[in-house]
């Protein structure tokens, strides 16, 4: 029989083994964080030079986000353009664009993770190798990973009859951005190019997307210039299937602070001036109406290293590649609210197939 003092010698002996092996489990899993941890941090995807993405700050805070479904992604794969819009809040800021099979393959991890839409965008689409660039990732989304949907924003300039020829049947929906009716108007925003008319070139796509069956939709930005103005007549008369109206944002970096390079601060109205414009359009039946608190978390934005970019404190900060990282874990950094996503109609008709138009 055991003696109490041995007892007591045993109970202290375990004791310490089982402080000393939770030491040593603690000290081996921190080891094995750390390396995991800077293998993924430093381990290279593919021969692309990506820059050094977010603050610490920003990853640790966005990492408690629950994971969302990408299920509409907005792609600008460049920011290079051919028009300066005084309020452009997603400026020239590089020249890069991924190769295409990066590009690609990038598009197919989306699908993968339950992308449903995909809208092209920039700077401007049809700018990078005159549209063709554009025209082959349009064709692969469509074609191969068999999309639902598959849109593009343009200002319209660089648009060509034969780009519909080639590419028409593989796009669902082309939105033109027109911010108002007065063609000085489009001058002073810095929405045009030399003696062009932009009016012109927007009815001539109109009648283009009508002839190869691709619907149409205009994109306008709400701002000092045109706050005033009554689209109701020119709208209804272009028919568009939906009618974005966009309330001016500004955005750290881009076209507000020291390191924009744009200054669209005279370019902001308030929340009442948006109302009221929207009041005033309320008999335009596409009317899609977009305020600055819905556009800064309701959208799911990539950017030319495709990275998802966090809007939510009035700036970009953008995630890691899901080029680098996957899907899965970029978007937990995308700031993006699937219900406000939901609550601004981002879910609607969206591919031609199920929409009844009267081409």
């Amino acid at each position: 029989m055991l003696t109490s003092n041995q007892v007591g010698f045993a109970a202290m002996l375990m004791q310490f083994c089982f402080k000393n092996v939770n030491s040593f489990l603690a000290a081996l899993l921190g080891w094995i964080l750390r390396v995991s941890g800077t293998q993924m941090q430093h381990t290279p995807v593919g021969n692309i030079s990506r820059p050094k993405t977010g603050t610490k700050e920003q990853k640790e805070g966005s990492s408690t986000q629950l994971t969302r479904t990408p299920s509409s992604v907005n792609y600008h794969f460049t920011r290079q353009c051919n028009y300066k819009c005084g309020f452009c809040f997603h400026t020239a800021k590089t020249s890069f664009v991924l190769p295409i099979e990066e590009a690609k393959r990038g598009l197919r991890l989306l699908k993968e993770a339950g992308m449903e839409k995909i809208n092209f965008s920039g700077g401007e689409p049809f700018i990078h190798e005159k549209g063709n660039f554009l025209g082959e990732l349009v064709r692969y989304c469509k074609q191969e990973l068999q999309l639902p949907s598959v849109s593009i924003v343009s200002n319209g300039s660089l648009i060509r009859e034969t780009w519909f020829q080639k590419y028409g049947d593989y796009l669902d929906i082309l939105a033109i951005s027109c911010d108002s009716f007065n063609e000085d108007t489009n001058k002073v925003i810095g929405r045009g190019q030399g003696k062009k008319s932009h009016l012109d070139k927007l009815h001539q796509v109109q009648n283009w997307c009508r002839e190869y069956k691709v619907a149409f939709k205009i994109n306008s930005v709400i701002n000092t210039y045109n706050v005033d103005e009554d689209m109701t007549e020119q709208i209804n008369n272009l028919n568009p299937v939906r009618w974005k109206v966009f309330q001016c944002l500004l955005i750290e970096g881009e076209n507000a602070g020291e390191n924009s390079l744009r200054e669209a601060e005279k370019f902001i109205i308030s929340d009442q001036q948006f109302q009221d414009f929207l009041d005033r359009h309320q008999s335009v039946k596409c009317l899609v109406p977009e305020s600055n608190q819905k556009m800064r978390d309701s959208y799911l934005i990539l950017d030319e290293y495709m990275r998802f970019l966090d809007c939510r404190e009035g700036r970009k900060d953008p995630s890691k590649s899901i080029l680098d990282i996957g899907v899965e874990e970029a978007i937990k950094f995308s700031g993006f609210d699937e219900k406000m996503f939901l609550v601004r109609g981002g879910k609607y008709v969206w591919s031609k197939a199920d929409m009844k138009l009267d081409w």
